[in-house]
């Protein structure tokens, strides 16, 4: 398949730029994957379409504040360093602007000198290794010097960083926020547990995959990043509970679905307590075995993410949604509206 079946056109002024000042009063679009009808909704409306014994998957990462503004020792330059994921110890992927001037043997003073990091290699897309030095404890420091790693199309500052975390984030180490649970306040987990629907936490820990855009025409050779997830023994007996007594899994964003999609592939469908790396690239074509149901944002022209929709839903039906959203003039992107897939 081409790029271009993915794209679409999205005024800029439906992006998004700030969150709702409640979580749950943004807009739901619900489309059914059969056969391609559109309800429009409330998000709180949710409850309404979630049946008792159903699973809703939730993915409790929390967002670092992973954004560094430092300066090169020998110059004073400034420079930009996000960091993407921990390889070992004090060693980690970041992205970094501009990543040209920074070679292995670089220093980037942060704070003061309160936070040193040392480039010990390079990577491409402006990737670099660094080995952070610092007295203290790391994630302390961070949470001092950092800011929120918003999306670059987002060009207002959030005033509260806390609109960019779900209710439930509680695993740190995710340079993006998986943005389809932001919708959740809760009053709405508890109101949808008293209804019977069960809920499940796994964890992904959201890395470049997210800003990485595809550079190839054919999508068949983009090459996904890998990223960390983690579910639980409590998660994977719950889950193979849901699905033996014919309950639905309803995975909320695409980071959950990754997760899912990839234990159900390596254990033939059931889930089993593991963690590890996943760099499953999910298009059109590709047979699901885990999830029934999809809670998700609208996503970017081009993007994996609508490439991962489009499978769930069918190519034509995603697009013909994203275009009625637009006439319809919803909300796009992180802090924008969702799409329930039933």
């Amino acid at each position: 398949m081409k790029l271009e079946d993915f794209d679409y056109y999205l005024p800029d002024e439906l992006i998004a730029q700030t969150p709702l000042q409640d979580r749950a009063a943004s807009r739901l679009m619900v489309l059914n994957k059969q056969t391609g009808e559109i309800e429009h909704k409330i998000f709180s409306d949710i409850i309404h379409y979630l049946n008792p014994g159903d699973c809703l998957v939730l993915n409790d990462t929390k967002v670092m504040p992973a954004r560094l503004f430092g300066m090169k020792e020998d110059t004073n330059a400034h420079v930009e360093v996000l960091l993407l994921k921990q390889i070992e110890g004090d060693k980690w992927e970041t992205l970094v602007k501009p990543a040209k001037r920074i070679k292995p043997g670089t220093v980037i003073s942060f704070g003061g000198g309160k936070l040193h990091a040392k480039c010990i290699d390079t990577l491409e897309y402006g990737g670099r290794i660094f080995e952070f030095q610092y007295d203290g404890i790391f994630y302390e420091i961070l949470d001092e010097l950092g800011e929120m790693p918003l999306p670059p199309y987002i060009k207002k500052r959030l005033d509260d960083a806390d609109r960019y975390q779900t209710v439930y984030a509680r695993e740190i180490g995710s340079a993006a926020a998986p943005t389809a649970g932001l919708h959740f306040t809760e009053k709405l987990l508890a109101d949808i547990k008293n209804k019977g629907v069960h809920i499940a936490f796994i964890t992904l820990h959201v890395g470049l995959g997210t800003f990485r855009p595809v550079n190839v025409e054919s999508i068949e050779e983009h090459e996904m990043h890998a990223e960390f997830y983690h579910m639980t023994e409590e998660t994977a007996n719950l889950l193979n509970e849901v699905k033996k007594n014919g309950g639905r899994i309803i995975s909320v964003g695409t980071t959950s679905t990754r997760t899912l999609e990839t234990i159900a592939a390596r254990h033939n469908g059931s889930f089993v307590a593991e963690s590890g790396w996943t760099d499953i690239f999910i298009y059109p074509g590709f047979q699901f075995k885990a999830i029934d149901c999809l809670i998700t944002n609208f996503h970017l022209p081009k993007s994996t993410l609508i490439m991962l929709v489009s499978a769930l839903a069918g190519r034509e039906h995603i697009l013909h949604a994203y275009e009625t959203a637009v006439k319809e003039r919803y909300r796009f992107f992180s802090f924008g509206d969702a799409m329930f897939i039933h």
